[in-house]
């Protein structure tokens, strides 16, 4: 699974969700049509909230671009974003488990804060 090993940073960093993967992947379905967020909605039967607030890390973290229409659209902001999109769709398309896991599984920092969270701090006084 080395290929995994290239994208993980960048699930972690941006796709924080199975529905961001599927509205990331349906948008760079069609790298020429611009969604309105009811077209997205309707296409992976997920509420209008949830699709705004991926759409609005999409835009933040430079993966889609909203025209003046509020349409929305995949355009990364360079290369290896792109590059990064491709490498992910490649290997959700020919190991979707292993990327769900990816994707669902909390990383290290995760743990170790769940961990600290139940650490046994003394008697208090």
């Amino acid at each position: 699974m080395s290929g995994d090993h290239d994208i993980k940073p960048f699930v972690r960093d941006h796709v924080r969700s199975v529905w961001a993967l599927e509205l990331l992947l349906a948008l760079r379905r069609d790298v020429e049509r611009s969604w309105s967020v009811e077209d997205l909605v309707g296409d992976l039967r997920a509420s209008t909230m949830l699709v705004e607030t991926i759409l609005r890390a999409f835009e933040t973290s430079g993966l889609v671009r909203c025209d003046d229409a509020g349409r929305y659209g995949y355009a990364p902001a360079n290369a290896l974003l792109d590059e990064m999109c491709g490498a992910l769709e490649s290997a959700y398309r020919e190991r979707p488990v292993s990327i769900v896991r990816m994707i669902v599984q909390p990383g290290p920092e995760a743990v170790q804060s769940l961990a600290d969270a139940f650490k046994f701090r003394g008697k208090p006084k």
